[in-house]
């Protein structure tokens, strides 16, 4: 495996950052994650817009422009030979003194990592994923605005810890107003009546660039409806289906929560619908706007 280090392409065992780089000792940094299919870039520059977002967001010059970040991504994609890959680009505040002041480093580290990924094993595809709700809230957004992504996810590290001893792949995450905003790495959906229901931004989530492409380009393709709004868990309980979406998850429906059945307990026919277009669309000629 090659990666992308600050201008260069070298092994995967020689990319290596500072123990000084502020994006390992207090992560200050941003990040994407975006998909590859059949050798084209999902949402590439969706995915650079919003890193380009990020970086203003916590004050973070960047050391390149956002055509000369593309065009690294590209070559690290070419670099490796993978038709279907997951890229994580990464900009971190790079290395300086000790101590939070982030303007005392002076370069920004830029990392492009072209790999493999599955969160969540194939057979759940088909039947349904049972997932829990954390008892961890989210971080209000007048704490740390969670459509800021940034290298600081711990409070959804401690949220997925709670699904792992719960023996469950994920956890849904509620606000401090005991509203549902998102998973720990997932944007969530439920249907009912054959609509489409999903939390606003300001219940503090992070905009997925899938959660857009889902409500924006596939779900209309369907002739399915959407709608944002605030929702409580009784409205998940209660749905005909629950799904979730995420550049690394794709398109999941949920079977169980908190031990309690959705639906029909497993994956119901507005989110196969939903799945199938996805696959369609990226199988062949995936979007790169």
């Amino acid at each position: 495996m090659k990666v992308w280090l600050d201008g260069h392409l070298v092994d995967k065992q020689h990319a290596m950052v500072p123990v000084y780089d502020h994006g390992l000792l207090y992560g200050d940094g941003v990040f994407e994650g975006i998909r590859v299919y059949n050798h084209r870039i999902m949402k590439l520059r969706s995915h650079l817009d919003r890193l380009e977002e990020s970086a203003h967001a916590i004050r973070l010059t960047m050391h390149y422009t956002m055509r000369e970040i593309e065009q690294a991504v590209r070559e690290t994609v070419a670099a490796n030979g993978m038709k279907d890959a997951y890229i994580r680009l990464v900009v971190t505040r790079g290395a300086g003194p000790l101590g939070l002041n982030p303007f005392t480093c002076p370069k920004p580290s830029t990392i492009v990592i072209v790999d493999r990924i599955q969160l969540y094993p194939n057979e759940m595809y088909a039947v349904g994923m049972p997932v829990i709700v954390a008892k961890r809230p989210r971080i209000p957004i007048e704490c740390l605005d969670p459509s800021v992504k940034s290298l600081n996810y711990l409070n959804n590290i401690l949220a997925k810890v709670e699904a792992i001893d719960a023996g469950v792949h994920e956890a849904i995450m509620l606000n401090l107003d005991g509203q549902v905003a998102e998973c720990t790495g997932d944007n969530i959906f439920f249907v009912r009546g054959g609509r489409i229901v999903t939390p606003p931004v300001s219940a503090g989530i992070l905009n997925g660039v899938t959660r857009l492409f889902v409500m924006n380009e596939i779900a209309p393709a369907c002739g399915i409806a959407v709608e944002e709004r605030s929702m409580r868990l009784e409205d998940l309980f209660t749905a005909d289906e629950v799904f979730l979406t995420g550049t690394a998850a794709e398109i999941i429906g949920v079977s169980a929560i908190d031990g309690e059945v959705i639906g029909e307990g497993g994956v119901g026919p507005v989110t196969r619908r939903l799945i199938a277009e996805f696959k369609a669309r990226v199988a062949v000629d995936a979007p790169e706007d």
